[in-house]
């Protein structure tokens, strides 16, 4: 069979329509500054595409596809979707050079994208963003010795230590991560970080992610989870956060395997205890249940104050009920905290359970808002609304206050200033699914989700 090739090195612009099919024993061939515009046209790949070369740059207003039967190997690709379409993978790709965006979106389709060492991923926003709820990654490899504010690839995990890493995996993906009962949730994003030396690293990591994958939590009591088999989770806690570049950072990392963020209060742990409480005599009375114990040795109340650190601080230690830490049966645990104070805003208190070898996980997270603390937004209801949201203020000392709406891939759908009292806001005529909710007032802040049926 005689076969096609098609050489582009002179041309500055080839456009083409509905789709562009790269059949069995064709070739495609870029060199120079060519440039391939496929303008809401998908790209297949069944015979031989060679990309030394060139931009191959994707536009249009309607959603398009990468797919074939061969690989594909892209030089730089540059997406400039409309604002709202997508440019979805439909088999695994590779990128040399860079991966550009001006608007739209690189969707991973439950795909990978493998990075050469020196590729960058170029203009991430907000709105114009590789995402994949439904599963993939993409993956860059480096060898990081002493890596300073490293950030391969802009994949948004920077690290920082003294060790030499070797040779070292990171992936990055998009789906929410969960617990081993299927429970619990983070933000929509996890990096895996597999070095070939993971130990004694002392190492600095920094988490970037973006607003639109907040997932439903609130932005400022993020922390850093870590999972060696993505079922059981640890709280890494966190040293520094910024809400305004998106980051949330530790220190003294020993070593690395998957990590996200999630709320201390969205207990990703495998764990069987239920914690309540209430507010009772300038004191918090804590109640909690265990349905089974195996191997238990204490449990840990820890508290943080909204307006201190919000950092957990251990208050106490109750040893288990039982001999050895075993028992088959429910037991309930009390304890009163007296020592806590009720001018430093909203209380929050979780339980740690430590096992015999020092194995823990974490309970619920509840909170108190004792009489005298200015709240700005008590609660907004319901989670699944129709045509209308209700509204429940605190009682801070405002006159209005601004609420937004943006839907999961960061588009604004509402922003009102309404008179900043309880109330029941008119919805604008949106479309079913989940949307991110903040209230501001000043540096009054409020953020929740809502789903719309």
């Amino acid at each position: 069979m005689k076969k096609l090739t098609i050489i582009i090195s002179l041309i500055t612009s080839l456009q083409l329509n509905a789709q562009l099919q790269i059949t069995n024993g064709a070739e495609i061939k870029m060199t120079g500054a060519a440039i391939l515009s496929l303008q809401d046209i998908d790209f297949v790949n069944n015979g031989i595409f060679d990309q030394a070369a060139g931009t191959v740059h994707f536009s249009g207003n309607s959603n398009t596809t990468i797919s074939g039967t061969q690989t594909i190997r892209f030089n730089i690709l540059e997406v400039a979707k409309g604002t709202n379409n997508r440019l979805l993978l439909q088999r695994n790709i590779n990128a040399d050079n860079q991966i550009s965006f001006i608007t739209g979106y690189l969707d991973l389709n439950g795909f990978n994208i493998s990075l050469a060492p020196t590729a960058l991923l170029i203009g991430e926003i907000e709105s114009s963003r590789i995402t994949g709820t439904t599963g993939g990654y993409i993956e860059i490899i480096n060898t990081l010795n002493a890596p300073s504010a490293a950030n391969s690839g802009n994949l948004g995990a920077t690290l920082t230590s003294a060790a030499n890493l070797g040779s070292t995996i990171i992936r990055r993906g998009h789906q929410s991560q969960v617990n081993g009962a299927g429970a619990g949730n983070s933000v929509n994003r996890y990096f895996d970080i597999t070095p070939a030396n993971n130990t004694g690293l002392n190492a600095t990591f920094r988490f970037k992610y973006f607003d639109a994958e907040l997932n439903g939590l609130t932005e400022n009591t993020l922390m850093l989870w870590k999972s060696i088999n993505t079922t059981s989770w640890t709280n890494e806690n966190f040293t520094t956060r910024d809400l305004f570049t998106n980051y949330v950072e530790k220190t003294g990392v020993a070593g690395f395997s998957r990590w996200t963020l999630s709320s201390p209060g969205n207990a990703l742990p495998v764990t069987g205890i239920v914690l309540n409480g209430k507010w009772q005599n300038s004191a918090a009375k804590l109640r909690w249940k265990t349905e089974t114990e195996i191997n238990n040795h204490h449990f840990t109340v820890q508290r943080y104050y909204q307006n201190g650190q919000q950092q957990f601080s251990n208050v106490a230690t109750v040893p288990t009920q039982h001999s050895g830490g075993n028992s088959v049966s429910s037991t309930w645990y009390d304890y009163t905290d007296a020592t806590v104070s009720a001018t430093q805003g909203s209380i929050y208190y979780r339980i740690q359970q430590v096992d015999v070898d020092s194995r823990f996980s974490f309970s619920n997270t509840i909170r108190f808002s004792p009489d005298g603390v200015l709240l700005f937004i008590d609660k907004t209801y319901p989670t699944i609304v129709q045509s209308q949201l209700n509204i429940q203020t605190g009682n801070a000392p405002l006159n209005k206050m601004t609420v937004t709406i943006h839907d999961m891939a960061g588009r604004l759908v509402l922003q009102k200033t309404v008179p900043y009292q309880s109330q029941q806001l008119p919805l604008p005529v949106i479309s079913n699914g989940m949307y991110h909710l903040k209230i501001q007032s000043g540096t009054w802040e409020y953020k929740s989700s809502l789903i719309k049926q």
